[in-house]
């Protein structure tokens, strides 16, 4: 099972172009022994996985999106939200703010639960279901 003070490696294994990234993240956000910000780190994340895409530059989206799909199916309950409300949604929300972009253009890298989840938070952003999960508005 996969915990929480696995994630950040996990993710930078399988995508190491953000490991310089994240390591200077680290020195400006954080004193030694300081409690990690998990969701502020999945904004980075995301912002640079966007970034990535942008420029064309999707040679590691496979592996990265094959191991959000494992935070999704192997983490437990706080790996899962994490990856879902943290990454998912900060993916999303970091698309948005770009004219050029569009959700469906991730939607071919991320895999079964992963775009599960993904769809979920679009249906519960356009105020179609109540809660995040939950079922769509008839």
């Amino acid at each position: 099972m996969i915990v929480l003070d696995m994630v950040m490696n996990l993710l930078i294994e399988s995508c190491p172009s953000y490991k310089e990234r994240s390591e200077k993240y680290m020195k400006e956000n954080y004193e030694e022994g300081e409690e990690r910000l998990l969701y502020l780190e999945m904004s980075d994340l995301a912002e640079h996985i966007v970034a990535l895409y942008k420029k064309e530059q999707t040679d590691e989206f496979d592996k990265l999106f094959e191991t959000i799909e494992l935070l999704h199916t192997e983490g437990n309950h706080e790996v899962r939200v994490l990856a879902s409300v943290g990454l998912l949604e900060d993916i999303q929300n970091h698309i948005l703010r770009d004219e050029k972009l569009t959700l469906a253009a991730f939607e071919t890298y991320l895999g079964t639960v992963s775009l599960e989840w993904w769809t979920h938070l679009i249906y519960f952003w356009e105020g179609k279901s109540d809660y995040l999960g939950g079922p769509v508005k008839k």
